[in-house]
């Protein structure tokens, strides 16, 4: 699985909404959400597009933009939208590439045994195409918040430094209080 800091693939995958390009979403501050599921219309699956889709607006409001990725064709990934209030893009990658790039599939554990399949994942991908933070072995539930988490403290953290740097001003130098040395009579020699 990819790491944070390493360059995220470029992927063109299709969706209900038509071709998504990796690299033409990114710059301009904005961050890319891609988080990997292992099929439409499954309970967990289900709760988590769900819990992305509501806090569309926050994510937008912390400059991301969230996708959800699945081998299911883009006619499930349709049907999966409209039955289940699912309002996040959804990208279909039914030859796992883009899974496999990333990591997002390979052996897990299921009920006890070993299988091959998509592991639950999700990438936070920076403007300039770079891993900022990787969830492995995703629970379902908060993690649609503990991700925006991420994007809020990241932007805030961004913000403060702005601002204390914009705060810095030369240090004033004080000035020096001259006084008068003390004259003393001098001592009559005798």
């Amino acid at each position: 699985m990819l790491k944070e800091g390493d360059k995220a693939p470029d992927f063109t995958l299709d969706s209900p909404g038509g071709k998504v390009r990796l690299s033409a979403l990114l710059g301009a501050g904005r961050h890319v959400v891609l988080y990997f599921y292992p099929k439409d219309k499954t309970p967990g699956c289900t709760r988590e597009g769900q819990a992305f889709s509501a806090a569309t607006k926050a994510f937008e409001k912390a400059g991301a933009k969230v996708f959800g990725v699945s081998k299911d064709t883009v006619t499930m990934h349709a049907s999966f939208g409209a039955s289940c209030g699912i309002t996040v893009p959804l990208l279909s990658d039914p030859d796992l590439t883009v899974h496999k790039a990333y990591g997002a599939y390979g052996e897990k554990t299921m009920y006890g045994k070993k299988v091959q399949g998509t592991i639950r994942s999700t990438f936070v991908i920076g403007p300039d195409g770079k891993l900022v933070r990787v969830f492995p072995n995703v629970k379902v539930d908060g993690h649609a918040e503990a991700v925006l988490d991420v994007l809020v403290r990241g932007r805030a953290a961004t913000h403060a430094t702005v601002k204390l740097a914009a705060k810095k001003t030369p240090a004033k130098k004080t000035p020096v209080k001259k006084t008068a040395a003390k004259k003393t009579p001098a001592k009559s020699a005798r």
